[in-house]
C-alpha cells in the first residue's frame, strides 16, 4: 500500500467561487465561462478544457454596475 494520496491527472477548474452569470454577457462574473461550459466541465476532455482555459483571458470582464446614483446621471 502506498502512502501517496490518489490524484486525478486532469486540468483544474477555473472556478473562483464567485458564481453568477451576467445577464448581458452571459459569462460567469467569477471565471468568465459560459453557462454551458460550466455545466459541461466535468464531462469535457482535458484537451477541451485546455481550449476553454486558453480562451478565458481574452473574454471581457463583467461590465461595471450601473445602478444607484451613477446610473441616474446618464
Amino acid at each position: 500500500m502506498s502512502d501517496t494520496p490518489w490524484q486525478r491527472n486532469e486540468i483544474e477548474s477555473p472556478c473562483v467561487q464567485i458564481c453568477m452569470i451576467h445577464p448581458r454577457t452571459k459569462l460567469c462574473i467569477g471565471c468568465k465561462r459560459t453557462g454551458d461550459e460550466i455545466a459541461q466541465w466535468s464531462r469535457l476532455t482535458p484537451d477541451a478544457r485546455r481550449v476553454v482555459m486558453a480562451a478565458l483571458p481574452d473574454r471581457p470582464d463583467a461590465p461595471s454596475r450601473q445602478g444607484g446614483r451613477a446610473g441616474r446621471r446618464r
